[in-house]
């Protein structure tokens, strides 16, 4: 993984933690859960981006290459 999805997923990470404890005012919960949903998002663009580039760089899998 890149060192921005590395940091992404720490960052969603701890904001899980911290919601799980269950000491934040209703309106910090609610504030944390819009970052987790933006985070979460960000990861899963990260995630597609790596995957076509992945695509990009390798021969379908299953195809056939000619000789």
């Amino acid at each position: 993984m890149s060192d921005e999805l590395d940091e992404l997923v720490r960052e969603l990470e701890t904001a899980a933690i911290r919601l799980r404890a269950g000491r934040l005012e209703p309106g910090a919960a609610a504030d944390l859960v819009d970052r987790c949903a933006q985070l979460a998002g960000q990861i899963g663009g990260a995630l597609d981006r790596a995957g076509r580039e992945a695509e990009r760089d390798e021969p379908g899998a299953g195809q056939e290459q000619l000789l």
